[in-house]
């Protein structure tokens, strides 16, 4: 049985494991940090290039998170030392900003978290590097439509497995793999909150979408099998068998009629090739 909890001025912040519904205001704080979200990767786009190595392209993000009056929800997040998470080639997620350079060939995510007003606005893309081949650039086609095909499906009446189910099946008809071990989440002024928001599943099961739900799509998506493992690190997950894999992400809300996207890029940047 799935608990829901409509959210007041005074309810308790805290994760409790119910759902929760928001009003208004929330949605309105939501736009608000997402919108910075989204500008933070469009801003990136010229950065993206041969040579720049990760920890610089976190410094960018911190400091234009910090201009534009918020905060990145993962500095100082569980121990967690940068502003993003930078995950390229068969790095599925959290891979950590550090001295390693860019290459012409390769892919990468970025996912980014400001926290504006208390609101947190959780964003991922990817980005193409020089030169990179068709089998790569078909992957981060179909992983964006993986999202936008969940995102439709994220409607009230609607179920967790109806998204779920629709990003599986578009993933897996074209061989790749669904990554298993991580998934979306419910947020606002909390980073992690309930549901759990799994990217594989069956149509009509898992918690009813309700307006009011806000929570984040996140699927994974490996070109080959879905498997993964946890670097010594503690953070960076990577594919077992060395495959590529990439990522989108947006933060959206359930509304009377459909959803909300909190992170469409103002530059229509969603997804690349980005103009130069």
């Amino acid at each position: 049985m799935t608990d829901y909890v409509t959210v007041t001025s005074d309810a308790p912040l805290g994760r409790t494991g119910a759902i929760k519904l928001h009003g208004r205001e929330a949605f309105a704080g939501m736009h608000k940090a997402g919108r910075l979200a989204a500008e933070t990767l469009d801003m990136l786009v010229p950065h993206m290039v041969p040579g720049v190595t990760t920890a610089e392209i976190d410094r960018l993000i911190y400091d234009f998170v910090a201009a534009n009056g918020g905060t990145p929800a993962t500095l100082g997040y569980r121990g967690y030392t940068h502003s993003s998470c930078i995950s390229i080639n068969h790095v599925v997620c959290h891979g950590i900003p550090g001295e390693r350079q860019l290459k012409s060939g390769e892919i990468v995510n970025v996912d980014v978290t400001p926290i504006v007003d208390g609101w947190h606005g959780d964003s991922s893309r990817m980005y193409l590097i020089g030169d990179v081949p068709l089998k790569a650039r078909r992957l981060v086609d179909v992983t964006y439509e993986c999202l936008m095909i969940g995102i439709e499906q994220a409607r009230p009446g609607n179920t967790m497995g109806d998204v779920a189910h629709a990003i599986q099946r578009h993933a897996e008809a074209h061989r790749y793999g669904v990554v298993r071990d991580f998934c979306g989440h419910g947020l606002g002024r909390l980073f992690h909150d309930a549901p759990e928001v799994v990217h594989v599943g069956r149509p009509g099961t898992g918690p009813e979408l309700k307006p009011g739900m806000i929570f984040t799509i996140e699927p994974m998506i490996n070109i080959g099998r879905p498997d993964v493992k946890l670097l010594d690190d503690g953070w960076t997950a990577v594919t077992r068998d060395r495959s590529l894999s990439a990522q989108f992400e947006h933060s959206i809300g359930i509304t009377e009629d459909g959803c909300e996207i909190f992170t469409t890029s103002p530059a229509g940047l969603d997804r690349p090739p980005y103009p130069a």
